[in-house]
């Protein structure tokens, strides 16, 4: 079972909070235990689990990975001026291997999936498998 799913982004750099469209698709298709796999579909955005209480942690991320990737380098050669956001999804990785159990994402209590954007604001893409057990 899979679904490509669609967001606008509205920053040039955000993570979205992606959790609730995918325990609702894991709802609609009735899966009880198994496996989700979801992947940024996209060279400068990814997919992360991240705290999801304290937007603050969004915010600080954010900021360090601009600190280590900062938006302009001197010797970047990328002739769409956007290494930095290759680099930062790298990092974070495109994709996310998710556990099912009891109809929902296993994820700890402050825990979240996040679709994170790098070189927004865009329309994006992401793309989730679910294998039942």
């Amino acid at each position: 079972m899979q679904k490509t799913f669609t967001l606008t982004t509205h920053r040039h750099t955000d993570m979205i909070d992606i959790t609730i469209q995918l325990e609702q698709w894991i709802y609609e298709l009735k899966v009880i235990n198994g496996m989700m796999v979801v992947s940024s579909l996209h060279t400068t955005a990814g997919i992360t689990v991240n705290e999801n209480a304290d937007p603050d942690v969004k915010t600080d991320m954010l900021m360090r990975l601009d600190e280590i990737y900062p938006w302009e380098h001197a010797e970047d050669r990328h002739m769409e001026g956007n290494t930095a956001a290759h680099l930062k999804t790298s990092t974070v990785g495109h994709a996310q291997t998710l556990i099912i159990q009891d109809g929902k994402l296993v994820l700890g209590t402050w825990q979240g999936v996040y679709f994170c954007e790098f070189d927004g604001p865009r329309k994006r893409k992401f793309h989730a498998m679910v294998i039942p057990e």
